[in-house]
C-alpha cells in the first residue's frame, strides 16, 4: 500500500528529474543558444532566484498578481455559475444562448486587450475584466453540465415535499453540482494564471508580468529565466490547491 501511495511521487520526481536534465545539456553540452546559453542555465537560474526571494519587492509583485487573479476569479464565479444553472435548467435558454456563449469563448481574451484599454483605461480595470472574460466559460459550462446530470429523481422527491425553490437551489441543486464547479474553477485558474501575463503589461507598474518586461529592460536576463520559473511554480502551487480542494469537498 505504502509503495502504491508513493508511485505517483517517484513518477513525478522522475519526470521533473528528466526535464531539468534536458535543460541542462540544451544549454550545455549541447550549446542549445550559444553564448547566450549561460545566462539561462539552471545554475544561472537557481542563483538569480535565490537572490530574487530575498528581495521584498518580489512579493508584493507576487500578492499584486495573486490579487488580480482572486478578484477575476470572483467576478467569473458571480457571473458564470447563475448563468450555468440557467442554461442547465431550461433548453429553451440552452438553445437561445450556445451559439452565442460559443462564439464568444473562441474569441482569445487577449484580442479583447486594446479595446479594454480604451474603455477603461490604463490600470486593474482592463486587467479585471480580461481576467473574467477568460474564466468565466469553464465555469458557466461545467456548472451547467453539472445541473442537467442531477438526478431526477432528487428533484422529485424535493417538490413531493413542496420544497421552497431557495431549498430547492441551497440544499439539493448547489451540494449536488458543486463538483462541477470546483472543476470548472480548477480549470478556470489554469487558464487565468496564462492570461495573467501578458495582461500585466497593460501599462500597470506591478505584477509578475510587468516584473518580466522590466528584467527585460534591466537586461537582466538570468533573472528572467528565475522570474519564468517562479511563475510556473506559483501555477503548480495554484493547481495543487484547486486539486486538493476538489478532493477533499467534492469527493469528501
Amino acid at each position: 500500500m505504502i509503495r502504491q501511495a508513493a508511485l505517483p511521487w517517484l513518477l513525478g520526481g522522475v519526470g521533473i528529474l528528466t526535464l531539468l536534465l534536458f535543460w541542462w545539456a540544451w544549454l550545455g553540452p549541447l550549446d542549445g543558444l550559444g553564448r547566450l546559453g549561460n545566462l539561462f542555465t539552471p545554475q544561472a537560474t537557481l542563483a538569480s532566484l535565490t537572490e530574487l526571494l530575498r528581495r521584498a519587492e518580489l512579493y508584493e509583485h507576487i500578492a499584486a498578481s495573486l490579487q488580480r487573479v482572486l478578484v477575476g476569479l470572483g467576478l467569473a464565479l458571480l457571473l458564470g455559475i447563475p448563468l450555468g444553472l440557467l442554461v442547465g435548467a431550461s433548453h429553451y435558454v440552452e438553445w437561445a444562448t450556445t451559439p452565442v456563449f460559443q462564439f464568444l469563448r473562441m474569441i482569445s481574451p487577449l484580442s479583447w486587450m486594446p479595446i479594454a484599454v480604451m474603455v477603461l483605461g490604463v490600470g486593474n480595470k482592463p486587467i479585471y475584466f480580461l481576467l473574467a472574460f477568460a474564466a468565466v466559460w469553464p465555469i458557466l459550462l461545467n456548472t451547467a453540465s453539472g445541473v442537467k446530470q442531477l438526478d431526477p429523481r432528487w428533484l422529485q422527491l424535493t417538490r413531493s415535499l413542496s420544497a421552497t425553490r431557495r431549498e430547492l437551489l441551497f440544499q439539493v441543486i448547489l451540494p449536488g453540482i458543486f463538483g462541477n464547479i470546483l472543476t470548472g474553477v480548477r480549470l478556470a485558474i489554469g487558464i487565468l494564471w496564462i492570461i495573467l501575463v501578458p495582461c500585466e503589461m497593460l501599462g500597470v507598474s506591478s505584477g509578475l508580468g510587468y516584473y518580466i518586461l522590466d528584467t527585460r529592460d534591466r537586461l537582466a536576463y538570468s533573472e528572467l529565466m528565475a522570474m519564468v520559473v517562479l511563475i510556473g511554480f506559483l501555477g503548480f502551487f495554484l493547481d495543487a490547491l484547486a486539486r486538493i480542494a476538489y478532493r477533499r469537498w467534492a469527493k469528501g
